[in-house]
């Protein structure tokens, strides 16, 4: 039987799936934290706390590395 409460649960995955479409890697971190936030959202709708945590770990970890700066390359020389 099809619940409203996994429309969220579809919508983080395909989401989390469309973000491999994208060229740009600080895109593709912002969408994965998009994706995760559902499914964080998901893990509250259905008390499941694994759900909820290792998502807002997931949030955190594309947030700050979608703000970092790439590196420049050194002169190997």
């Amino acid at each position: 039987m099809f619940r409203a409460v996994d429309v969220v649960g579809w919508a983080a995955t395909a989401l989390f799936a469309a973000s491999y479409f994208s060229q740009d890697s600080a895109k593709i971190r912002k969408v994965q934290a998009a994706a995760a936030s559902l499914w964080a959202a998901y893990g509250l709708l259905i008390h499941s706390l694994p759900v909820i945590v290792s998502n807002l770990i997931v949030i955190s970890m594309a947030l700050s590395t979608a703000r970092r700066r790439p590196r420049e390359p050194r002169d190997r020389a």
